[in-house]
């Protein structure tokens, strides 16, 4: 037979009374507005008298914006999402917080789209912090000098044009020069290292995105990368926010002691989503119809790229640990190699050095198609290894002088011997700049192939055996010097011990490949 059920009248009546006694009326006041106006990716906004400028703002259907202007009456905010399932008439609560993304490592090797949210099918990301993607660039008291090299496996720019960590350096050229391509290269060859990647897409074509991502899984590169995609096909207000949400990620790991590297690929597009949002909120055109803030715009995002000193945190608390940075390489498209464009001009005069790319050049074969003349690194041999620094003078003086005499080269077939010497070794050493995609060499063997070449040990091989010479000498170091590079990867330097094995083993090599 069943138990039956009992109830304790006096239990009842304590556990009414506590419920009723511990009970508080709580009172929540929520500020609203209503959407008056909306298309085309923004939204207007009437009746949030106290909104604060960049305030995240919720729409109906999960959907977010930002304000942008706060006018007298009314607030004019973009939206990030399905710009149709916001209608006239829709209620708009304020968040009372900015725009915030998550950052940390749970997002590397995932690909997300502007606002931090996967668009990679791999599931949620549990990121245990959000920052904000306005974030204050760091004080000149609170940076130290770029003085620490950031490889990119290309000896065009780590011999002439190098990057340290913390620097800005803008790659500008025409469509399809090989922009994109510099740049997967760089982050392929942090492999191994220390620093953290994060690729920006903004107005590029989906496939592109795709493409990129594949070659970074291929290469094992994903591991330590984060992918923000705002492609062609979504909103412009996604588009302007994307580089911002990629810096804020990048300055996380800048801000904890680590080393970040940040691609905004490109500028130029982002420029244009602005310059259309701005136009949209009936902000007053400038020069070319963008809006008057436009050099603000790059300047604030691309400021934040920094070098933290030591001390850091003892300099100012919002700093958990110090010594990190965060590298930029901005992207600009030219139109017709016009780099004296409104925009192009603009980001020029922001970064520390650019790498311009000549279309004739990589329509020549020269590929990478780095125009030596026009590229420029303002940070110099502060970026560079002493091994480096010694030869790369060298190389950029050969390169210079063979530039000079190869346009009269062209008018005279009566050359003096000295004349023809200095276009032989420019011939060679630009055949030995030259180098395959998805190829970046480490330091150690860049050094030994640029010694090779400034000491004329190429001068009497026709330049069609460059690549073949080069390629079987890295293989013959590897076996028979390991020892060499290791040297040269461990001390930075060509002391006179790594230079006399550096001698003879080359003119072992040299009788071995004459040989064949």
């Amino acid at each position: 037979m069943p138990e039956t059920l009992t109830l304790d009248p006096k239990q009842i009546a304590e556990v009414l009374q506590r419920t009723v006694r511990d009970y508080k009326i709580e009172v929540g006041a929520e500020e609203v507005g209503e959407v008056i106006e909306t298309g085309d990716g923004i939204a207007r906004v009437r009746g949030l008298p106290n909104c604060m400028a960049e305030e995240m703002l919720e729409f109906p259907n999960g959907i977010y914006g930002m304000a942008l202007n706060l006018e007298q009456d009314e607030v004019g905010a973009i939206i990030f999402g399905d710009v149709a399932e916001v209608r006239e008439g829709d209620l708009v609560k304020r968040t009372k917080r900015l725009l915030s993304v998550p950052v940390g490592e749970a997002l590397l090797g995932r690909v997300v789209n502007a606002i931090g949210q996967p668009i990679d099918g791999k599931g949620p990301i549990a990121a245990k912090e959000l920052r904000s993607v306005e974030g204050q660039a760091p004080s000149v008291i609170e940076r130290q000098p770029v003085k620490e090299p950031l490889q990119t496996g290309l000896k065009a720019i780590d011999s002439m044009i190098p990057i340290g960590r913390g620097q800005r350096e803008l790659i500008i050229g025409d469509r399809q020069t090989g922009k994109t391509a510099i740049c997967v290269d760089t982050i392929i060859n942090q492999k191994g290292g220390d620093v953290l990647c994060i690729y920006v897409a903004v107005g590029q074509k989906k496939s592109t995105v795709v493409s990129v991502v594949e070659t970074l899984q291929k290469y094992g590169a994903m591991d330590y990368t984060i992918v923000v995609s705002a492609t062609a096909s979504d909103p412009a207000p996604m588009q302007y926010i994307a580089p911002f949400a990629g810096c804020a990620m990048g300055e996380y790991f800048r801000d904890n002691g680590r080393h970040a590297l940040v691609i905004y690929d490109d500028l130029s597009k982002h420029a244009q989503a602005y310059r259309q949002v701005s136009l949209l909120l009936r902000r007053p055109p400038g020069r070319e119809a963008f809006p008057g803030d436009i050099f603000n715009l790059h300047s604030r995002l691309l400021e934040r790229a920094a070098k933290l000193h030591d001390r850091a945190p003892q300099l100012n608390p919002i700093y958990p640990k110090g010594g990190g940075s965060l590298t930029a390489l901005p992207i600009i498209e030219t139109q017709e190699g016009d780099y004296s464009a409104y925009i192009p001009t603009n980001v020029i005069s922001i970064t520390d050095g650019q790498i311009y790319l000549e279309a004739d050049l990589f329509y020549a074969g020269i590929r990478p198609a780095v125009s030596v003349g026009l590229s420029v690194s303002r940070v110099g041999g502060n970026a560079q290894t002493k091994a480096m620094k010694k030869i790369a003078g060298r190389l950029r003086l050969d390169l210079a002088q063979y530039r000079e005499l190869a346009a009269f080269a062209q008018l005279s077939s009566d050359l003096d011997k000295a004349t023809r010497a200095q276009l032989d070794r420019g011939q060679r050493m630009i055949e030995l700049l030259k180098q395959p995609q998805y190829a970046p060499l480490p330091v150690e063997e860049q050094t030994m192939i640029i010694w090779v070449g400034t000491n004329g040990y190429l001068d009497d091989l026709p330049v069609s055996a460059i690549s073949k010479f080069e390629a079987e000498f890295y293989e013959f170091m590897r076996t028979k010097y390991p020892h060499i590079g290791k040297a040269i990867r461990e001390k930075k330097d060509l002391t006179d011990d790594i230079v006399s094995g550096l001698r003879q083993a080359t003119e072992e090599f040299k009788r071995i490949f004459a040989a064949k």
